[in-house]
């Protein structure tokens, strides 16, 4: 018996899905019978095994890194996704049609991450909601930590490898370029690039 060449091109293209996991949503209707379940089987995995709740249709990349232990819940929104190698730790909570691509790393610490709806995260950027202190007198595994949270407001876009530090709020519609490094709160609508990143425009 001949193999299906369906089913042997499927392995290749859950891969595809878990990379560029908007494709989720363009699936034909004989590839969205299949990828259904298999989304439906791991979402439930997850939130049997870690306290992540998920709001309606979401795909979540089973190479993604969920952890949220009690106390730490981690919550998706309607029409999220998360690809793979991403690795978030909660508190998290994803409002709905927020993007976090491939490698993205988020840590919650006490405070939490929020983000707010039609947020899109690019590949690699970090998200810490908690800091360290730097006081000479002690090492630095032996300093206090510290955690402020961090918020995202609607429709933000982290360009690449962007990285945001715990205290900061990003306004609404603001757009932070590839590379930056936001170390303070943003105003809305706000373009932001550099290290430390300062605003260079702004989007109305």
């Amino acid at each position: 018996m001949r193999d299906d060449p369906t089913l042997k091109y499927r392995k290749q293209h859950k891969q595809r899905l878990s990379y560029m996991p908007w494709l989720y949503w363009r699936l034909k209707p004989a590839q969205q019978e299949w990828a259904q379940v298999w989304q439906a089987e791991w979402q439930a995995y997850l939130q049997d095994m870690e306290t992540v709740t998920i709001l309606g249709k979401c795909f979540i990349a089973p190479e993604a890194k969920l952890f949220a232990e009690r106390g730490r819940p981690i919550v998706i929104g309607e029409g999220s996704f998360i690809g793979a190698d991403a690795v978030l730790h909660g508190p998290i909570s994803i409002g709905q049609h927020v993007g976090i691509n491939h490698h993205v790393t988020m840590d919650g610490g006490r405070q939490g991450i929020t983000i707010g709806d039609h947020c899109r995260i690019a590949a690699y950027s970090h998200l810490y909601a908690f800091n360290h202190g730097m006081d000479a007198s002690s090492t630095i595994e032996a300093q206090p930590v510290t955690s402020k949270g961090i918020v995202l407001e609607d429709d933000v876009w982290l360009g690449a490898h962007a990285g945001i530090v715990d205290g900061v709020t990003i306004g609404q519609g603001s757009v932070i370029g590839m590379q930056s490094v936001v170390t303070k709160s943003l105003p809305p609508y706000t373009i932001a690039a550099g290290n430390p990143a300062k605003c260079i425009k702004k989007r109305e």
